[in-house]
């Protein structure tokens, strides 16, 4: 009788879960997109504070809770390049609550780079609208006795897997434009991922990593102070923020022409209603000259961002494109 009795009760939970679980899924469903959002919305970075990801999610989460009355909460998941958040995003509810600051790395980069990537981009993942495109400049430590790329490929050569660099994990941008360098000039360099841009310039400033490729803006106030000694950015122009640093392509790189570029993402599924309603709030929010002006400082380069199903496509030959230059650098499937 007690087995029955059991039995009954286990049965009857199962059905009020189910109940609950698919009033919850048609709650979601039926939200529209005048109504979005009703609630507070998270905003998940996947590296840690400090870095240019940070930044873009600040600055917009402020924006969009002034606009669209709800709270935008910045949360960051650092770990494994960007894969951790990723995922998280990937197997999140399709419901617009839950939002990523997605750059080419967890986008495009890590397609090649990983031999087994726990999600697919161009599947679980929906890209909303694109913010910036991010140019990054190599950086040391400036005890090292380097002035010019030419010294550090010397002093490289000159001592094979002694010189260390450092990344916000593999197979970010950071890493990649390292492993190019490798490649381009031969030579051994040891990698140290952290999580995050903000640890790793910690530990160039105290001399326990020698050198890095970083995205601008938050190296850009140690470079100012002289905390670390810029060799040069790695676009073909140069960047507004630091002026007086040249393009790599200039002083010993020839060609070399690199830039990041970071989207808001959320997970695949979210209805297109929504999807388009934040995208056309983040494009009034880009077009802000406050806002132009205040990402150029810090060395980023504002970009109008196409409607989604355009940005889809770009994202799609992305994949492509930095698949290749993976490939070229001997990595793909490296980690």
């Amino acid at each position: 009788m007690k087995t029955a009795r059991l039995a009954l009760a286990v049965f009857v939970a199962l059905v009020a879960g189910a109940l609950t679980f698919g009033s919850a899924g048609r709650a979601w469903a039926q939200e529209s997109p005048e109504q979005y959002p009703s609630r507070a919305v998270t905003f998940i970075v996947p590296f840690a504070p400090g870095g240019v990801t940070g930044l873009f999610a600040r600055l917009l989460g402020q924006k969009l809770e002034q606009r669209l009355g709800k709270p935008f909460v910045v949360e960051h998941r650092p770990g494994g390049g960007g894969v951790t958040a990723a995922v998280a995003v990937a197997r999140g509810t399709p419901d617009g609550y839950t939002l990523m600051m997605a750059s080419s790395t967890v986008m495009a980069i890590n397609v090649t780079v990983r031999k087994s990537l726990p999600y697919d981009p161009r599947k679980e993942l929906t890209p909303i609208a694109l913010l910036a495109r991010v140019p990054f400049v190599l950086v040391v430590n400036p005890a090292l006795p380097v002035n010019s790329v030419a010294d550090l490929v010397k002093l490289a050569k000159d001592k094979p897997g002694q010189i260390s660099f450092g990344t916000p994990g593999p197979g970010t941008f950071h890493h990649l434009n390292a492993e190019m360098f490798k490649s381009l000039f031969g030579v051994q360099l040891v990698h140290v991922p952290y999580k995050g841009s903000a640890p790793a310039l910690t530990d160039l400033v105290a001399g326990h990593i020698q050198m890095m490729f970083c995205d601008v803006p938050p190296a850009k106030a140690l470079i100012e102070a002289g905390k670390i000694k810029a060799l040069g950015v790695t676009t073909m122009q140069r960047v507004k923020a630091v002026p007086d640093i040249p393009p790599l392509a200039e002083v010993g790189m020839p060609n070399y022409d690199t830039s990041s570029w970071h989207t808001v993402t959320t997970t695949a599924g979210v209805p297109m209603g929504i999807v388009d309603k934040l995208a056309a709030e983040i494009r009034t929010i880009m077009s802000e000259a406050d806002v132009q002006q205040l990402l150029s400082n810090d060395g980023t380069i504002p970009q109008v961002s196409p409607p989604p199903a355009e940005l889809r496509r770009f994202v799609d030959s992305e994949i492509v494109r930095w698949g290749d230059v993976v490939k070229k650098a001997g990595i793909a499937g490296s980690e």
